[in-house]
């Protein structure tokens, strides 16, 4: 699609907290931007350009539930745009080991660095930090990067991006069917997705899961009210062959509350090789990723699968999103190199 005329938003990005802070207008500026950030990686120039741009700013990676791939492409972006990143991965690291409150180990945080990007496994604790900031003589950004069950909107961010640029030659996510599959009671990343898709035209989303892991109440109630088109089904084979993208998640057993629950089979909600024959010819699997048995890698090849190219694309929004942050998105500008 051609975001030549998106424009940027009229309000500075002042925090990323939850996919619904987001419209149309915000997601198409940001695929716009993303893609002229990218465009800067083709030659040493560009990429020296990049890292000038915010080398006197310093940032903290606050990851105290595991984490690979965000982890990692928070911190490439902040290295390609020149952001001093510290980490803490542990709290038990932290002087919280030493009974201080999570709350005051943020604000510490925020005293030394000017970004705090935040993966906890408590629900909210985003949006009080940044409540509690904002109060404060030194407020500093605070980005939501996985909120225990509940949201995580970067990756939502990407996942969109993933899908306005491998459904571009069909007129972008506008009119698309949209399947999800797995956890989706609990998968955050399908909540936050969900929420974004409500934003374009004519979309319909097929929720495809084990009755216990249909999608939360909450969720049912705010797509209900924006008049997004959703259905909820257990026939997965009939959801996946209607869909013009797939999207699988894992199912979320570290939250699971007992022993049974890890017990069950969902192998009837696997997406594998002998499908493909099933699906579009142009049909996009995504996957957030880490996978399990549900996403065969024997698909891997396959022309439709996107999700290691969903992978990388987040590198690319998450740096687009800290030039928002820091209000230096008018100056990625391709200069003549």
């Amino acid at each position: 699609m051609d975001f030549s005329l998106a424009q940027p938003p009229k309000e500075p990005l002042r925090h990323v907290l939850s996919s619904s802070q987001f419209d149309r207008a915000f997601l198409d500026y940001l695929c716009q931007l993303t893609n002229t950030v990218r465009r800067f990686d083709k030659s040493r120039e560009g990429l020296a350009y990049l890292g000038s741009l915010l080398s006197h700013k310093r940032a903290m990676l606050y990851f105290t539930q595991p984490s690979t791939r965000t982890f990692l492409s928070f911190h490439s972006a902040c290295h390609i745009l020149g952001i001093t990143a510290s980490e803490i991965r542990d709290s038990a690291t932290s002087s919280e080991r030493k009974g201080e409150s999570v709350e005051d180990s943020l604000r510490t945080f925020s005293s030394y660095v000017d970004l705090i990007i935040m993966r906890s496994p408590i629900a909210g604790l985003c949006e009080r930090t940044a409540r509690l900031l904002d109060a404060t003589p030194r407020p500093v950004p605070i980005v939501n990067a996985g909120s225990g069950p509940d949201e995580h909107p970067t990756q939502a961010l990407l996942d969109i991006y993933t899908l306005t640029r491998s459904l571009r030659m069909r007129g972008g996510i506008d009119g698309k069917t949209i399947c999800m599959v797995g956890d989706l009671r609990r998968g955050r990343t399908v909540r936050s997705l969900a929420r974004l898709l409500a934003n374009y035209k004519d979309v319909r989303i097929i929720f495809s899961s084990p009755p216990a892991f249909r999608i939360a109440e909450d969720l049912r109630a705010d797509l209900a009210a924006t008049g997004i088109a959703f259905e909820e089904t257990d026939a997965f084979l009939t959801a996946i062959a209607e869909a013009d993208a797939i999207y699988m998640t894992r199912i979320q057993d570290e939250y699971d509350i007992g022993p049974e629950d890890g017990a069950k089979d969902y192998s009837n909600y696997h997406l594998k090789a002998e499908h493909l024959g099933a699906l579009k010819s142009d049909a996009v699997i995504m996957h957030p990723l880490p996978r399990r048995d549900e996403l065969d890698p024997a698909i891997d090849h396959d022309p439709r699968a996107k999700y290691w190219r969903q992978e990388r694309n987040g590198m690319w929004v998450r740096a687009a999103l800290l030039t928002m942050l820091f209000g230096i998105d008018d100056r990625i500008q391709l200069p003549e190199l």
